[in-house]
């Protein structure tokens, strides 16, 4: 009987071996196979001067002012107007909320939906005292090393210079674009977007305009980041992840911290341990949705026991999550996140303080709402802590769709301009203002062609930002390939 039971037991493990080994096999690889494309030969030297010089111009947006930076935005226009002559004499622009650019370039079908390219023009401040840590200035716009210096480098003035680049060159070839094509160039998306891409939205309504796709920034070309796999990877942004920030009130009774409270009943104690569990007791962590098509997308490209397990996740997914919980970033991919990050209290050491406050900020899974997280909030806090959604709070973006013809083309352009490259959807884990745009496009998606190695990280809205000439060059080429690709796509 025993033998018997060893036997069976063991035949269901060489049948449950033999089944993930099949299904492992079976999942072959899902990138396009697209032969290179011809060289297209770039001034590398000349666009890296443009976007030098428009790192120059101090673009910063403010929340409480408007026209804060009004005199650079407009001298940086003159600026484009300048380099980009073909541009502002055969497209149509127009300036949208103060600043915002809006260029309209008219397609032969005016059957076919227009697509729309974003990027943005305004760049975050500096952080003061952290001037002198700079290789070059910040606003010097210094190209060293192979290298363009200074806010703005990355993110996101070279997408404007690269889009306006590769236009202008399509131009002076006689290039004609079946479908529409828009271009719009921001003025306050790092802080919303609501005096830009909202009133360029507002104005495409307007005009009853329909878009088949917007491709915007967000994800990029990583080298070196996803463990195991050694060849770069462009994750393309299907949706991005909600915004919200809660603020947490307590009362307690002021008075001398000679005789304090008991049973933890001050209002920094109530505030401590509605932290405290809020920081403990997070949304649970699911491989589901977006984070769980890029998993399965990039598991054939692995070795090992990692295309294993991500082959066969109806098998090894607990294995999986966990192991993903272990680092921040993919830990993001799996949960809305818990980041405590203001916390407010008294301002003596023997004073009991008769209010403590604190701000707590989630960034929202799809399938998550602002909603629902205060009232995750309301019970881990409970009845003695008041809770409050603090203005600018958004819920998650709508996932757009990979089996389109818009994301086929976007995957096609990549593996034709960068041979080898392994393309997957991703979810983006910061916010950007291409959600605006959903009442107007059918699909968002988000990502730009700039090469990111994990050093690099820390460069984003930090120090020492810059892109490399040779990589602003494949911007170019990624942004031309792309639009003479949609071109050549059948209605």
């Amino acid at each position: 009987m025993i033998k018997r039971t060893l036997l069976a037991v063991l035949g269901l493990l060489l049948l449950l071996v033999a089944g993930v080994a099949a299904n492992t096999w079976r999942q072959g690889s899902r990138q396009l196979d697209v032969p290179p494309a011809a060289a297209l030969a770039v001034d590398e030297k000349a666009v890296a001067e443009k976007l030098a010089g428009a790192v120059r111009f101090r673009t910063i947006a403010s929340h409480d002012d408007p026209n804060a930076s009004a005199d650079e935005f407009r001298k940086l226009h003159a600026f484009l107007r300048e380099r980009f002559p073909r541009v502002h004499q055969q497209l149509k622009l127009e300036v949208v909320g103060g600043y915002s650019l809006l260029y309209t370039w008219t397609g032969t079908d005016p059957k076919a939906p227009p697509v729309l390219l974003m990027a943005h023009q305004d760049v975050v401040p500096v952080s003061p005292g952290t001037e002198d840590k700079w290789q070059a200035p910040p606003f010097a716009g210094a190209i060293q090393g192979g290298f363009v210096w200074g806010r703005g480098a990355w993110d996101d003035k070279s997408r404007v210079i690269a889009q306006l680049e590769a236009v202008e060159m399509l131009l002076a070839n006689g290039f004609q674009p079946r479908q529409g094509i828009y271009l719009a160039f921001g003025h306050d998306e790092e802080i919303s977007g609501l005096r830009g891409a909202l009133a360029i939205v507002k104005h495409l309504q307007q005009r009853q305009v329909r878009l088949e796709f917007v491709l915007d920034e967000g994800s990029v070309i990583t080298e070196g980041i996803i463990p195991g796999i050694t060849r770069p990877v462009a994750l393309i942004g299907l949706a991005e992840k909600g915004y919200a920030s809660v603020a947490l009130k307590s009362s307690g009774t002021p008075g001398h911290s000679s005789m304090p409270p008991v049973g933890g009943t001050s209002a920094i104690g109530q505030l401590a341990a509605a932290l405290h569990r809020l920081d403990t007791e997070q949304r649970p962590a699911a491989l589901k949705g977006v984070g769980r098509e890029m998993f399965e997308t990039l598991a054939p490209e692995f070795a090992g026991f990692q295309r294993v397990a991500l082959s066969n996740l109806w098998l090894f997914e607990p294995v999986v999550r966990r192991q993903l919980e272990k680092a921040h970033s993919t830990n993001a991919l799996l949960r809305t996140t818990t980041a405590l990050t203001i916390v407010n209290a008294g301002n003596k050491d023997n004073v009991l303080p008769g209010q403590a406050e604190a701000v707590v900020n989630f960034r929202l899974l799809p399938g998550d709402t602002t909603a629902g997280m205060v009232e995750h909030v309301r019970s881990k806090a409970g009845p003695d802590v008041q809770v409050t959604l603090l203005p600018g709070a958004g819920n998650p973006s709508r996932i757009s769709r990979t089996d389109t013809p818009a994301f086929q083309a976007l995957a096609r352009t990549l593996r034709s301009q960068f041979p080898g490259i392994v393309v997957s959807p991703s979810l983006v884990l910061t916010g950007t203002d291409s959600h605006h745009y959903e009442p107007v496009a059918d699909h968002i998606y988000r990502f730009a062609p700039v090469r990111v190695k994990s050093d690099d990280l820390s460069r984003l809205h930090g120090i020492n930002e810059r892109i490399s000439t040779a990589n602003l060059a494949e911007l170019v080429r990624f942004y031309h390939q792309l639009l003479r690709n949609l071109n050549a796509q059948p209605t």
